[in-house]
């Protein structure tokens, strides 16, 4: 028995037997169907059943699954910054988070197109209750991240999951994806969390923090959706916090996000992949500061990068224009990309409501006013 054995995903020893158990499972029968709709159920099934590591299952199984996700519900995927990297080294990658599933597997995506490793994934063990999601998420390499605990055990759950990441950097030299902040980003604010930070380095032992986030080489990653598939599943928590209420998530609400999310319209995305903060690292040790106010360095370095690499679309430079009544942005845009997404506002909220208006259209143009701010301070 392994202490990690209860967040970390399959062993490759598992993993077949893992398969066998989804294997007839109607939900894996349709994923299959939508990933291979020439393919004969027999067939695939018999591919399944030969499968015996988690490289294997993504590369013959997700990776076209994902392939169908970009063909049927996005206009294109672009990528930029993997020259940075080196496929013999473990990263970890601290990203926006914007799509439950599709952010990670992007990323995994365009790493393995070039040649890089893929990485070990967080998830809220809350997003997959279902057993068959709890199944894939384990197959495709991800490790749980403990929802709903009391303070102590917070605490117990956090340093574990630190000594976890340790470990896979430093013992099974795999990198490690995890998102800025806990929870998918509502409001285009991309903001990195100093929780995150300190759990991170929690399992440092007698190293300073500053120089074991230098070991652990962290990249900055940007995704970005031109449409957000889950923009209008995010309005009620949003309204919420407007009227300064309590949010509670209805019974299915991340499972439907979930699917919204991988069939949900996205025209184009891309991700950029940061270099390894090293260097801006070394800036921040030489200040001689307190270690909260390094972390806090540390924790605006990556929100520069994060929001500085975010590539701006059409939809982003709209919103922005119609949030302030402007044509500053005209230039990013045609009048029938602005039509097409007055149109989808319209579809998806109650335009006579000036606040949903508000927060639907603050979603988009906060990364455009977040940038315009970076240029400023610079």
């Amino acid at each position: 028995m392994s202490k990690f054995d209860h967040i970390r995903p399959f062993y490759d020893t598992e993993v077949n037997q893992a398969i066998r158990g989804i294997v007839d499972d109607p939900m894996m029968k349709a994923i299959m169907n939508f990933t291979f709709p020439a393919m004969e159920e027999s067939e695939w099934k018999r591919q399944l059943n030969r499968t015996h590591s988690i490289r294997d299952f993504q590369i013959n199984f997700i990776y076209p699954a994902i392939e169908m996700v970009l063909k049927r519900s996005s206009e294109g995927l672009s990528y930029s910054g993997l020259d940075q990297l080196d496929q013999h080294v473990p990263y970890l990658f601290i990203s926006n988070h914007r799509d439950i599933i599709l952010d990670t597997s992007l990323l995994n995506y365009v790493l393995y197109n070039n040649g890089l490793m893929m990485t070990s994934s967080a998830i809220g063990d809350n997003l997959v209750k279902r057993p068959l999601l709890k199944t894939l998420s384990k197959l495709t390499r991800n490790f749980m991240v403990q929802r709903g605990l009391s303070s102590r055990e917070l605490l117990e759950s956090s340093k574990l999951m630190s000594e976890y990441i340790q470990d896979l950097l430093f013992h099974e030299n795999r990198s490690v994806w995890i998102a800025q902040r806990e929870g998918r980003t509502k409001d285009g604010n991309d903001a990195t969390q100093k929780g995150v930070l300190k759990m991170i380095s929690m399992a440092r032992g007698e190293v300073g923090e500053m120089e074991y986030f230098k070991n652990i080489h962290i990249v900055p990653v940007s995704i970005s959706y031109e449409y957000d598939p889950t923009d209008v599943l995010k309005m009620p928590e949003l309204m919420a916090k407007s009227r300064s209420e309590v949010y509670v998530k209805h019974e299915n609400e991340d499972f439907n996000t979930i699917l919204n999310g991988i069939m949900g319209q996205k025209k184009h995305i891309h991700v950029h992949v940061d270099k390894p903060l090293d260097d801006e690292i070394d800036k921040i040790i030489k200040t001689g500061e307190s270690p909260n106010k390094q972390l806090q360095y540390l924790s605006e370095v990556i929100d520069e990068k994060i929001i500085g690499n975010y590539k701006l679309w059409p939809t982003n430079y709209i919103a922005h224009d119609l949030l302030h009544n402007s044509q500053q942005f005209a230039d990013e845009y045609s009048a029938l990309e602005r039509d097409q997404f007055q149109e989808r506002m319209k579809e998806g909220i109650d335009l006579r409501d000036e606040l949903a208006v508000k927060n639907f259209l603050s979603m988009y143009a906060n990364p455009v006013t977040n940038q315009e701010a970076l240029k400023v301070k610079e």
